[in-house]
């Protein structure tokens, strides 16, 4: 992919889609941290209507706006096939390994260490896990 630009995208010098961008869709910059931890399609497989970036937009999309998957917008890929891949990204630990790399990403960018050297234990829970005698 050459250019992401407020939503045109550009592939080998022709266009792929005119949509126009939404705030939850990635830049050129998140894309470079998060695209590299996408799995790419197996090559079995047929070939993909549709960009990896933009499945990603459509997950942020839902994410983001709390609608349910089934109202996507139409310029957005199918419900359906968003689901499979986020259902597929879950079960074997990319949406995972994605979240961990944007959380170390925004402590190296903070300046803090990117294994936190403290951590907070709610006391309170512990005392109401206990019996009550009385």
């Amino acid at each position: 992919m050459i250019g992401y630009r407020a939503g045109w995208v550009l592939r080998f010098d022709r266009l792929v889609t005119d949509r126009r961008r939404y705030p939850s869709d990635l830049t050129d910059e998140q894309w470079a941290l998060v695209g590299p931890l996408v799995p790419a399609r197996p090559v079995s497989i047929a070939p993909a209507k549709h960009e990896l970036r933009e499945i990603v937009n459509a997950v942020l999309y839902v994410a983001r706006t709390g609608n349910p998957r089934r109202y996507l917008p139409h310029d957005l890929p199918p419900h359906t096939t968003v689901y499979d891949y986020f259902a597929r990204w879950e079960a074997d630990g990319t949406a995972e390994r994605i979240h961990d790399t944007l959380r170390d990403e925004v402590r190296r960018r903070k300046g803090r260490r990117i294994l936190p050297s403290a951590a907070v234990i709610d006391a309170l829970v512990a005392i109401t896990a206990l019996p009550r005698h009385g």
